[in-house]
């Protein structure tokens, strides 16, 4: 087995290294979140319905999810240089074709492919920019890979506003050309392949675990995806995919702990440091996308704003966020034990949750979410990197990029238990809060009166016949009352996330307490 530190880089090309893996890692994630702004124009130019659009996002979702626990192992079949460097072309080339794509159906297809190629950007280049660093600077590694991840979720909307407004849909993908033809050209040019790793012969490829990663990963993120607007288990398809899901795991679990050469290798999982930063990587991925979810559909579809107005919000706390990565950083290189940075960083987006609690109203201004989203930017920046440097931290040689895979794949299933969670419970709430509402509302008592009389008087000033203002005016106060159910509905995602942060706080500061040992001993080993 070769050192580790033999692909340990030092300055201009370790530099190379680093911008060509963030700029990769930048490539996939704002591809997750750049469409969903142009998903209207989309529509329209492509004739789809509101379900086909859907599936533009839930086909790279799919093959994302299923391509990032197989990037280790086909990293070692095909070198990592060469994997990578495909990846990036194989996510180039589709991107090409997505902005060329004629109907629907071909630029889900293509999106399918971008995925796939996609994945495995994400969780090569944290494995890239960790081994390019020596173990005393992980905590900076992590911090400069960070930045890609945790502001890339931010810059898709504005970046694809601005273009969807100034330009055409088909341009959100064709920005990735050249982008992709410079990376390709540096990862062929500075990348190195670890030589750790030997290949499996064509018979002893583990087919079987490939099939049943993909039924079992691809059917929990269609439900996750679709649940919520199929009516989750009044669909036939959904329970049919649930049996899919449920038995492909435990068959998927059974089949990577008995075969020869897994797909999947689960055995890395007996690294307590790794196990503890996996469930922590979920439980970042539901924070994350979550919140990164709810607060351009709060701005957009209650006050109004256009799609890049609300992505310019939160700019400011991707900004915080990026300042905040090489401070934490240098503090983890200074010996601050890692549970204690994830407890504040969650204590923060708890804080940052109960502030929106409190500020939600029909008309919030965009002043009164600066502070908020400062707030969250620096707990996110507190809680990423701290995460990763502790999954990693006692993984050596191929482990690490197989501890990446399940750190990469868990924060994106949080995503997406994230996503889907919070809109099936603002869609309970919101008819919870609007009968409650209308339970209170007496029509025949004098304020309401007043108000509908009020309503109709200004429809009637309109040209309106009085009994067609009358309808109008209680069309009016049902759209109030629908509006306020809605708003309630916001508020309680944002105390209840908060709330799981807060909840989640002792338990990491007692699990992380008993492995931070290891951590040391293995910093000393270096």
């Amino acid at each position: 087995m070769t050192d580790q530190n033999s692909l340990v880089e030092y300055g201009f090309r370790r530099a190379i290294v680093t911008i060509t893996a963030i700029f990769c890692a930048l490539l996939e994630i704002v591809d997750t979140t750049i469409v969903n702004v142009a998903l209207n124009d989309m529509r329209g130019n492509l004739g789809a319905t509101l379900t086909e659009i859907g599936w533009v996002i839930t086909a790279y979702a799919i093959a994302n999810v299923i391509i990032v626990p197989m990037t280790s192992w086909l990293s070692q079949q095909f070198g990592r240089r060469n994997y990578f460097a495909a990846s990036i072309i194989i996510f180039t080339v589709s991107s090409f074709l997505c902005g060329n794509a004629s109907n629907i159906w071909e630029l889900v297809l293509f999106r399918f492919i971008q995925g796939l190629g996609g994945g495995a950007l994400l969780v090569t280049s944290q494995t890239i920019i960790t081994e390019s660093y020596p173990p005393e600077k992980r905590g900076m590694a992590q911090a400069i890979y960070g930045l890609g991840v945790i502001i890339g979720p931010t810059l898709g909307p504005p970046l694809g506003g601005y273009i969807v407004d100034h330009f055409s849909w088909p341009y959100i993908f064709y920005i990735n050309i050249p982008i992709g033809i410079i990376a390709t050209l540096l990862t062929l040019q500075f990348v190195r392949s670890p030589k750790y790793a030997e290949k499996t012969s064509r018979k002893d490829i583990d087919w079987g675990g490939i099939a049943l990663l993909a039924i079992a990963v691809g059917s929990l993120q269609y439900i996750l995806e679709k649940g919520q607007e199929d009516d989750w288990f009044s669909s036939g398809l959904i329970i049919l995919l649930t049996v899919f899901a449920v038995f492909g795991i435990f068959f998927f679990i059974w089949r990577e702990l008995t075969y020869r050469n897994p797909i999947v290798d689960l055995r890395v999982l007996r690294n307590g440091n790794l196990r503890v930063g996996t469930i922590l990587s979920f439980i970042l991925g539901f924070g994350l996308y979550g919140s990164t979810f709810v607060i351009p559909l709060y701005t957009q579809a209650t006050l109004g704003w256009t799609a890049q107005e609300s992505g310019m919000l939160m700019i400011p706390a991707a900004l915080t966020t990026a300042f905040m990565m090489p401070i934490i950083g240098r503090i983890l290189q200074k010996g601050v034990p890692q549970q204690y940075l994830v407890a504040a960083g969650m204590f923060l987006f708890f804080v940052y949750s109960f502030w929106g609690y409190k500020i939600l109203t029909p008309d919030t201004g965009k002043e009164a979410f600066f502070w908020p989203l400062i707030v969250r930017g620096i707990g996110m920046g507190m809680l990423f990197i701290p995460i990763t440097t502790l999954s990693l931290s006692t993984l050596k040689g191929a482990d690490i990029g197989k501890g990446a895979s399940f750190t990469g794949m868990m924060r994106q299933l949080g995503g997406s238990f994230g996503v889907a969670c919070i809109t099936t419970f603002m869609a309970h709430e919101n008819m919870v809060h609007r009968s409650d509402l209308v339970s209170k509302l007496n029509v025949n008592a004098a304020p309401v009166q007043q108000r509908v009389q009020a309503l109709q008087q200004s429809y009637m000033t309109k040209g309106m016949s009085p009994d067609v203002a009358l309808q109008s005016a209680y069309k009016s106060l049902d759209y109030m009352v629908t509006k306020q159910a809605s708003i309630l509905s916001y508020m309680d995602v944002f105390l209840y996330v908060g709330l799981m942060f807060l909840f989640c706080i002792p338990f990491i500061l007692l699990v992380k307490g008993k492995k931070n040992k290891k951590v040391d001993m293995s910093e000393a080993m270096h």
